[in-house]
């Protein structure tokens, strides 16, 4: 493994996440297009299904949101790299907005003057964790500000647990069409205040179709809310509730929703 392997290998996780919805999520799509009776909703899902087969098609990303590239990276403990890790999947970032392309969408957050490439202070965004073994597994979900936009994060009171149901159906209301609904649902619950949205944001990356008990009430709560594909009504305003939680201090309950569009992009590459 070496610096340009690392570098053509986020580039190829980016053309594919861009290119290619998980089958996953294609699946809860194509499930929510055969429940769904609303005449409108289910235009909508044929349209995003259309969508997402002519982007695999012609090889082009599925939304003119690129969104920003955020990386979940798994270390084994026992590689030994000789070069900077975080700069060669920044190289690969500069790489796949030049060739894939991707919109460019980093900006300074007062200037808001574009980076031109994709990369900027603390972007593209690496989360590193250091895990058994030899591999190097790299993550990337690429995320758009529609629905990045109406995420949340509250630190609830230890006595709150009960409320976490109502916290994620009124953020889900107040959001409306804006993410581009039918959406996805990540929920980071305990942690600390930037830890929570982290888990949150991670959830995302699971298997869409395997929820728990809890995650199913609380996707059946969203779409009791009858909100639906692109706000325009219908039964399927969520896809998924997926949750990771973290211990927290005794006396706290971060609680953080990360809201992502129909279009949950994630892919990843291992490497040895």
């Amino acid at each position: 493994m070496d610096f340009d392997s690392v570098v053509n290998s986020t580039v190829e996780v980016l053309r594919r996440a861009h290119t290619e919805l998980p089958e996953d999520v294609v699946k809860a799509i194509k499930n929510a297009y055969e429940r769904e009776e609303n005449e409108i909703a289910r235009k909508n899902l044929e349209t995003i299904l259309k969508n997402v087969e002519a982007a695999k098609k012609l090889g082009v990303p599925m939304c003119q949101d690129t969104g920003i590239p955020v990386f979940f990276v798994e270390m084994g403990r026992e590689l030994k790299l000789e070069f900077d890790l975080y700069e060669a999947i920044r190289e690969g970032v500069r790489r796949a907005t030049s060739e894939i392309p991707l919109r460019p969408n980093a900006v300074h957050p007062i200037t808001r003057e574009n980076s031109g490439d994709n990369t900027g202070m603390h972007v593209p965004q690496v989360n590193l964790e250091i895990v058994e073994g030899d591999e190097l597994r790299i993550a990337v979900m690429p995320k758009g500000a529609g629905s990045e936009n109406v995420s949340t994060l509250k630190m609830m009171l230890p006595t709150e647990v009960g409320r976490i149901k109502d916290f994620v159906v009124d953020t889900v209301l107040k959001a409306g069409g804006k993410p581009c609904p039918p959406i996805f649902i990540g929920l980071g619950i305990g942690g600390t205040f930037d830890g929570a949205a982290k888990l949150a944001k991670k959830a995302l990356l699971r298997n869409v179709l395997e929820m728990n008990e809890f995650e199913l009430e609380l996707l059946e709560a969203v779409n009791e809310l009858g909100i639906g594909p692109m706000g325009l009504g219908g039964k399927t305003t969520a896809l998924a509730v997926l949750v990771e939680m973290g211990h927290c201090h005794t006396a706290s309950l971060p609680v953080a929703i990360n809201i992502q569009c129909w279009a949950n992009r994630k892919a990843e590459v291992v490497l040895r």
